[in-house]
């Protein structure tokens, strides 16, 4: 294969990829829909700008790399024809992840204006090319340490593969990047301090590269907050966590307001205890007398009870009762509602004093 049918099936996939992300602009004003209207989109105008501009470094990245390899293709004719076909078929896989990425199907979500779909369509075929980038850098660095003869200098020096060499090789590289403590007088500084003598270091990489990823989260930060919208500042989002707490809240209590029982009864209200009263006539007059005197059953407005008189006792006693003492239960034919509202009133009459009050019974007991 020759440089120039090379170059020329290159530029053919280059171009071919940046045909389909072109392409991607119209089906995204086709996936709009009818009621979209045809104003400019800036989200989309910057996604397909990045996706051509990474199609042309590509290209340009190619170029350098057809370069090196035609100087070499002599002595390494087999590494460059693999390198073609891996040039070859990223370019070509690219066109196609962009065409297969941008078919208009149905989406149920938008991010600035744009389908789901599409969006996601963008961002894929972005990631890919940077992937395809690296590729090509890393093809392109062993191209030119092959050309230069580095990686036989390589294979004749002492290889060490000791896990402390390893490190002292990451260390270096990622860490700390520090000078050697021989070769220090090369970037000592004219400076004195009480003598100490400061060197001018390089920054260590790690710190290096927390500093480019905070640039990175700033840029996504100012444009969901501050261009597009997206976010929420903390108070929108307290308001917002309260009235979705606001909500959840309502619609338990409309699913609950049915279940009480002895272990989560609560004193009713105004309302409720006017109810329970009108259910104690009706049904607990005969045994606890009209106004809760007692009279079969025991006296239910002093402080002795034979069962407990707290809310959740006496819930429980007009619930399941007590049939050996004579005390039915309820449960099947009061709602736990009504119950509750019964108890209520019984608590309601506490110390009234009523005339003909039965002698207390049981045990006395104090809220």
């Amino acid at each position: 294969m020759s440089f120039f049918r090379i170059h020329t099936s290159t530029r053919k996939a280059v171009f071919f990829s940046a045909f389909h992300l072109l392409g991607l602009t119209g089906l995204a004003q086709g996936s709009a829909g009818p009621g979209s209207g045809s104003s400019l989109n800036w989200l989309e105008v910057l996604l397909v700008a990045t996706a051509i501009v990474l199609v042309f470094v590509i290209w340009g990245m190619g170029q350098v790399l057809l370069v090196l390899g035609k100087k070499i293709q002599e002595k390494h004719r087999s590494t460059l024809t693999k390198v073609t076909t891996i040039l070859l078929g990223l370019f070509s896989w690219a066109g196609v992840q962009a065409q297969d990425a941008v078919e208009p199907v149905a989406a149920s979500s938008n991010y600035g204006g744009l389908p789901a779909l599409e969006f996601w369509a963008f961002a894929s075929v972005i990631l890919l090319e940077t992937l395809i980038i690296f590729i090509l850098a890393f093809l392109g660095r062993r191209m030119y340490r092959t050309l230069t003869g580095a990686d036989q200098v390589e294979v004749t020096a002492p290889v060490r593969s000791s896990f402390a060499e390893w490190w002292s090789r990451m260390d270096k590289r990622f860490m700390t990047r520090a000078v050697p403590v021989e070769k220090e007088a090369d970037v000592l500084l004219d400076h004195d301090y009480d003598g100490i003598r400061e060197l001018d270091n390089a920054l260590p990489p790690w710190w290096k590269y927390g500093f480019y990823v905070t640039v990175v989260v700033a840029v996504i930060y100012i444009f969901n907050f501050h261009v597009f919208g997206y976010g929420k500042n903390p108070e929108q989002e307290y308001l917002a966590e309260m009235e979705a707490g606001k909500k959840m809240e309502e619609a338990y209590k409309a699913k609950t307001k049915n279940l009480v029982d002895e272990n989560n009864v609560a004193l009713a209200d105004a309302a409720g205890i006017s109810e329970g009263e009108k259910l104690y006539r009706q049904s607990c007059v005969a045994c606890h007398g009209a106004n809760g005197e007692g009279g079969i059953g025991p006296n239910l407005t002093d402080a002795f009870w034979i069962h407990g008189g707290s809310l959740n006792d006496i819930y429980k006693t007009i619930k399941l009762g007590y049939p050996e003492k004579g005390m039915q239960a309820w449960e099947s034919m009061f709602t736990p509602v009504q119950m509750k509202n019964i108890t209520g009133y019984v608590k309601s009459i506490k110390g009234t004093n009523p005339a003909n009050a039965k002698a207390p019974q049981g045990e006395e007991y104090r809220d």
